[in-house]
């Protein structure tokens, strides 16, 4: 006949070591899941209609009756300045994408922050 005195208590440490066992590998997998949460940069896809933006700069200056040379000057330092506004926008797992090139579908369009960043460097003097 079995000993049933020894058999409860051998049930609960074999359910203490399979709990124990269970807890130690959930908190394994919830390291690894946080850990690949926080090295893995955040991606972002963004569009701007760059052409646009620089056809109504282009189509201002050309209305404009200003000096042809100043002028030049002036659509050279905007398109500089798009080159680099949109570089800008490129950083920290942005990725920044041409809206006449693409198929957006339901992609956000960054076209006005484009326009601001723009803005902003060629008040700063066109050039870094």
């Amino acid at each position: 006949m079995t000993d049933t005195s020894q058999s409860p208590s051998f049930k609960r440490a074999l359910l203490v070591r399979i709990v124990a066992v269970l807890a130690i590998a959930a908190a394994l997998l919830w390291a690894a899941w946080v850990s690949r949460e926080l090295s893995e940069p955040r991606q972002e896809i963004v569009t701007v209609r760059l052409a646009e933006t620089i056809a109504a700069f282009v189509d201002a200056e050309a209305r404009g009756a200003q000096d042809p040379e100043a002028s030049q000057a002036r659509v050279l330092a905007f398109l500089k300045a798009s080159e680099r506004a949109v570089t800008e926008m490129g950083t920290n797992g942005r990725v920044v994408l041409v809206g006449e090139a693409v198929l957006a579908g339901g992609v956000p369009d960054a076209t006005d922050e484009l326009r601001m960043r723009i803005a902003r460097q060629l008040g700063q003097g066109g050039e870094q």
